[in-house]
């Protein structure tokens, strides 16, 4: 055991955090699932338990393998992955079958090993690398609006118009995100103003095409639209999973029914991933409520401790970059079980089933690590770093 903590680096509370939150999700995740096998008709409680905990084994081989790479490769790997991520997103746009009979325009099989990967949190982590990338390699310098369109925002809208049709929550909470880090990185604000407009004008102008032409574009306009009628109009019939989550948390009290005894994830879908949060407090109440909250606010307390003791421009927006997005998503999906947002479709980091959210936190989580290990990078060590020069190392 000594061994293996003498290679571990980095914020040691990170890797505590990681740990208690995957030994955290076992009982919820075993319970939730007896909705797909015994309601759906789809594998075993056992099997998907075992499933989760693998791709959790997995995670953590993610995150250790990460946190091994010197923080300044991430930079140019962000350039090299940018064009794959493309390439990914129009395939996935594109490949036209389904998932479990559900619309499969997000995901992508994988080859021999029957998980789906969601390409577009993929994209959403490459792309707060580049983000942060271009924002300290101009940190000193005097941005043009022009140049920045062409060298930054260009790229980015790219990617961003490519996740909305199939999934506007995804695009909508990484757009938000790259306003943060731009704002932090010292973007001026009113080129920021200028995007944002840009953006709310494309999102309105996809929607009447959307409505002018419909059955045109595979899409979930109609979908996003419905959510927000029933979020917002009280007087009309609530969406049936909203409903059974509610009653879930009602149900929940003080200290919960208890380990696996909920009775709504039989009539709750998604009970196991978008609204597990739900099942935690009817089984666990307010205290395993309250206890899930707590670590994600560690977690960012902790994110806030590493970039303090950043040295480097790049590590500082880097960890902003990966880190708040994985709290934004856990609130919004708590959010989204209390009945406070509308349904989104984001899990709960690292509780939730799911391969590609799981991994992709981890990918993050690894990055955090890596740069919170680093002592001796310097600003010019990162931005002089191109991705050729990786490539090179790498072979």
């Amino acid at each position: 055991m000594k061994t293996i903590f003498q290679h571990i680096k980095g914020d040691k509370t990170i890797w505590a955090i990681f740990a208690v939150l995957s030994v955290l999700s076992f009982m919820p995740v075993y319970s939730a699932s007896t909705n797909l096998v015994y309601v759906v008709g789809s594998g075993s409680t056992l099997g998907y338990l075992v499933k989760h905990m693998a791709l959790l084994i997995m995670g953590f081989g993610i995150i250790y393998g990460v946190h091994k790479i010197p923080y300044r490769y991430f930079s140019g790997g962000s350039v090299i992955m940018m064009p794959v991520v493309i390439i990914l997103l129009v395939f996935t746009l594109t490949q036209g079958t389904t998932i479990g009979g559900a619309n499969a325009s997000r995901w992508i099989n994988i080859p021999f090993v029957g998980i789906g990967f969601q390409t577009s949190t993929l994209a959403g982590l490459v792309l707060m690398v580049f983000v942060a990338r271009y924002l300290a390699k101009n940190k000193e310098k005097e941005i043009k609006f022009k140049e920045s369109v062409f060298q930054f925002w260009i790229p980015i809208a790219i990617v961003l118009v490519l996740i909305l049709p199939a999934n506007f929550s995804t695009t909508a909470i990484i757009f938000f995100m790259i306003l943060v880090v731009t704002f932090i990185g010292g973007y001026p604000l009113k080129y920021i103003g200028a995007i944002l407009g840009i953006g709310i004008f494309a999102l309105a102008l996809f929607i009447l095409i959307v409505k002018a032409f419909p059955g045109k574009l595979d899409n979930r306009v109609q979908t996003w639209q419905n959510r927000i009628e029933n979020f917002s109009n009280p007087d009309e019939k609530e969406a049936y999973q909203v409903e059974k989550a509610k009653i879930a948390i009602s149900m929940g009290g003080p200290l919960g029914v208890g380990p696996g005894k909920s009775v709504q994830k039989n009539f709750l879908p998604q009970s196991s991933s978008d609204f597990i949060f739900a099942i935690i407090i009817e089984e666990y109440g307010l205290a395993g409520g309250f206890l899930v909250i707590s670590i994600y606010f560690l977690l960012f307390f902790r994110i806030f401790v590493v970039i303090r003791n950043t040295s480097t421009i790049f590590g500082t927006l880097l960890v902003v970059g990966v880190g708040c997005p994985i709290i934004f998503q856990a609130t919004i999906n708590m959010a989204v079980a209390t009945n406070l947002f509308p349904v989104t479709g984001q899990t709960l980091p690292l509780i939730s089933s799911g391969g590609t959210s799981i991994w992709m936190t981890c990918f993050a989580l690894g990055m955090i690590l890596s740069v919170s290990a680093s002592k001796e990078e310097t600003e010019e060590d990162i931005l002089d770093d191109n991705p050729l020069n990786i490539l090179h190392e790498t072979i």
